[in-house]
């Protein structure tokens, strides 16, 4: 269950006073139609980016976005797409999900149609995100999906197979697959926590609403009634104006976060937040500009040499399992592999090792009840989120500048982007630990270890930035 969500600006929703919001949220819950012919537009996008690019040469020598398709899909969906997506959660939540998701739309299309079984247990294990995010992030750098169709294809498109199967075994007409198995559904919920427009529920006026009340198509399964929080609606809209409880309403961007408890932060978020965004998704990020990773390489081809031993240097890989385009000048040796591997999950081990035993530790220090380690590792969502944005943004603005073309401040604005996040989350960690009952002393001492994964967030994007 989500983190209880402050007060909303839409204090009571009636039909006689609704605000231009909740009358938004009304259209949405009246025009599914128009909702589903949008999915189904995204869906054919979507294929005419990641499908037909895989089957057509690599581009030329020379050519641009604009002479070449594959050249231009790749911008359009890993420089504008998904950059955008990932901003769009901190503003509108996961309406991205609800309303344009072509994933989310052909799982809930096969669950219409499918078998309708029930979810598994093993299913509903909420470490399903952090090891798909692990799983699809580090194989995303191994065979370089940003940069080649057939790898965008073999991942994206594998997932899509994935999400239609188990939506078509499992549930009716909802979104098994987006609730528990999305390598991003995770990511999303976090992000989703600091939008400042969510669909709000009047616990009140729910109760106060006659009759009995009917049921709500819900595709991610969530129990409205008793949602109190952005993390898992997908901002549909289908539920908007039920039992005039629901609507689509404005709230302070810190509330969910700082009104969060123990009780309502499940472990796996947590992790997928501290190992997986603060330490995988930094790490895949920074290995092609560190020079550990080249020093470390050089080392290990070194001492191979040394013992005769050169199988691990070989680059006899296949495309599916590491880089190997001979004819673009990019192959991966195995050594190249197994590097990408140690360097990204070593980051992640002691990036988020350390930033979990500082929020651990400072919890302890602070003795407050209302919160632990969990709830002060939400404080980390902008600036993590930020990072996110920033990193994949990397590739918008490699493409521009192989174009020639880069737009003039772009620095500066990232810079500020990513300070802003930063601030902001050293903001909302003081506001947490500021809850505990402890000494001054204590809590002093709390913020100071809160801080430390706020300075090694920042510093190894300055790093990767400035120093190298």
């Amino acid at each position: 269950m989500n983190a209880p969500a402050p007060l909303s600006l839409l204090q009571r929703a009636t039909p006689r006073r609704r605000s231009a919001l909740a009358r938004l949220g009304d259209a949405m819950q009246r025009q599914r139609r128009v909702i589903l012919a949008i999915q189904w537009v995204v869906v054919g996008a979507y294929a005419l980016l990641v499908v037909v690019p895989a089957f057509l040469p690599l581009p030329a020598a020379g050519a641009s976005m604009v002479s070449d398709l594959a050249l231009f899909a790749q911008f359009a969906f890993w420089g504008i797409w998904w950059p955008f997506v990932i901003a769009s959660m901190f503003l509108v939540g996961r309406a991205w999900c609800g309303v344009f998701c072509p994933e989310g739309a052909l799982t809930e299309f096969a669950s219409r149609h499918g078998l309708g079984r029930s979810i598994p247990r093993w299913m509903r294990w909420s470490g399903w995100p952090f090891v798909a995010f692990a799983c699809t992030t580090i194989y995303g750098q191994l065979i370089s999906v940003y940069e080649y169709s057939r790898a965008a294809l073999l991942i994206l498109g594998g997932s899509t197979v994935l999400a239609v199967a188990v939506g078509f075994v499992y549930g009716r007409n909802s979104r098994v697959w987006c609730r528990y198995l999305c390598p991003v559904s995770g990511v999303f919920g976090l992000l989703a926590r600091v939008a400042p427009v969510h669909f709000a529920v009047d616990q009140a006026q729910w109760k106060r609403h006659p009759g009995r009340p009917g049921r709500i198509d819900c595709a991610p399964l969530i129990d409205v009634r008793h949602m109190t929080g952005a993390a898992d609606c997908h901002a549909c809209g289908r539920c908007s104006g039920h039992r005039d409880a629901v609507a689509l309403a404005l709230r302070r961007p810190n509330a969910e976060i700082l009104a969060a408890s123990p009780r309502h932060v499940g472990t796996g978020s947590a992790v997928l937040l501290v190992f997986g965004m603060f330490g995988l998704a930094t790490g895949a990020f920074q290995w092609t500009l560190s020079p550990w990773f080249v020093t470390m390489r050089q080392w290990a081809a070194q001492w191979l040499v040394e013992h005769d031993a050169y199988a691990l240097l070989r680059d006899d890989a296949p495309w599916w399992l590491l880089t190997h385009y001979p004819q673009a000048n990019d192959v991966f040796t195995w050594l190249d592999g197994i590097g990408i591997v140690t360097y990204i999950a070593g980051y992640a081990t002691i990036a988020g090792g350390l930033a979990w035993l500082a929020l651990r530790t400072a919890a302890r220090v602070a003795g407050a009840s209302r919160f632990d380690w969990k709830t002060l590792a939400l404080g980390l969502v902008p600036m993590c989120g930020a990072g996110l944005f920033v990193g994949l943004s990397m590739t918008t603005l490699n493409q521009l500048r192989a174009e020639g073309w880069l737009p003039p401040g772009v620095a500066v604005a990232r810079a500020l982007l990513l300070g802003g996040a930063i601030v902001w989350s050293a903001w909302l960690g003081l506001c947490i630990v500021a809850r505990s009952p402890a000494s001054a002393p204590r809590r002093v001492a709390a913020i100071a270890l809160y801080l430390l994964p706020v300075a090694i967030g920042a510093s190894s994007w300055a790093l990767m930035y400035v120093v190298w």
